[in-house]
């Protein structure tokens, strides 16, 4: 299924949770172009109003700056909503580790005020997770009806997946008990243009290292393995699960799966910007923080996704690199 086969049954109002940010704004970008109505609600935490600002002037786009934990604003924009995604969380490894508190207070007092409100208004809900919920599963690649084994209390990285899987237990909690039409969604290493390395995104970061012929560096050994999917595929499967009809109520793994080392992925960094960088090894604690723990392998079976909707990425890594190092370079 193409993205002009998605039925839309005319046009929709989107409410989108976190909107200005990365995936966010590419998402308001994507339902505009299609011709529905799309509002955002965005505190700018970790977005940024550069991302949306060439939005604003649209007759069919309403932002309001506020956090989803305010519910008068969230309720305003949720009864106008057909349907909402729900992206406003606390992003990357770097914010995860340094404001525990902040990252499982904001996912999941955020995902219940969400679900609360569509409740409320009887909106489609599509409510982002991660590929952080499977842990230290070893089983590649990684399927949503796998086991979970994550880390001990102790570790706040794993804090972080605890929440986002809390985040899916209501959710779906709310599908059983109150038929709620909703779903969620793991996201899997996302990137593209607008990403901030700021929070530890890796592509971001190690683009501006090489850009600023500065050392690339490589957390722990680097043979640590992720898959990478480029932000504008990853747009066009939550569109495509938002609108089409009658979709089951599950968790849909998006992701990449083209499956690269860290350091291969900073040795080809180099070479497509033509950087005389060295790649440095830094250890996790260092990096982060004393016995910090990592996933080894990041590999999703995207399955489910394909036979739901067809989709499937196409966007290779070497354009995705290319296009986030034009942003770096303009």
């Amino acid at each position: 299924m193409t993205t002009s086969d998605v039925p839309t049954n005319g046009e929709k109002t989107i409410l989108i949770t976190g909107g200005a940010g990365f995936i966010g704004s590419h998402l308001a970008e994507l339902m505009l172009d299609k011709g529905h109505r799309v509002e955002v609600i965005d505190n700018l935490s970790t977005g940024s109003l550069e991302n949306i600002r060439h939005l604003l002037t649209n007759p069919h786009f309403d932002f309001a700056r506020a956090d989803v934990t305010e519910a008068v604003v969230l309720d305003r924009m949720a009864s106008q909503a057909d349907i909402i995604v729900h992206l406003a969380a606390a992003v990357g490894v770097q914010l995860v580790v340094e404001r525990p508190v902040h990252t499982i207070e904001t996912n999941v007092m955020g995902t219940d005020h969400v679900l609360r409100a569509a409740l409320r208004y009887g909106a489609r809900v599509l409510v982002a997770s991660t590929s952080e919920v499977y842990g230290k599963g070893t089983k590649v690649p990684f399927a949503e009806e796998d086991d979970v084994v994550l880390g001990p209390t102790s570790k706040s990285r794993w804090g972080y997946a605890a929440s986002k899987m809390v985040d899916e237990f209501l959710t779906l909690a709310y599908v059983r008990e109150y038929g709620l039409d909703a779903v969620a969604m793991r996201f899997f290493n996302t990137v593209g243009p607008r990403q901030s390395g700021r929070y530890g995104m890796v592509i971001p970061r190690f683009v501006r290292q090489a850009v600023a012929n500065e050392p690339l560096t490589v957390y722990g050994d680097g043979q640590q393995s992720r898959c990478f999917c480029d932000v504008h595929d990853v747009v066009r499967a939550v569109a495509e699960l938002a609108l089409t009809s009658n979709l089951e109520h599950h968790v849909y793994n998006i992701g990449g799966t083209e499956e690269i080392t860290i350091e291969a992925l900073a040795r080809f960094v180099k070479v497509r910007t033509g950087s005389p960088s060295e790649v440095v090894f830094v250890p996790y604690g260092q990096a982060y923080a004393p016995g910090f723990e990592d996933m080894r392998r990041r590999v999703p079976d995207t399955t489910r996704i394909q036979d739901a909707i067809g989709w499937q990425p196409t966007v290779d890594l070497a354009q995705t690199v290319d296009t986030v190092i034009s942003q770096f370079e303009r």
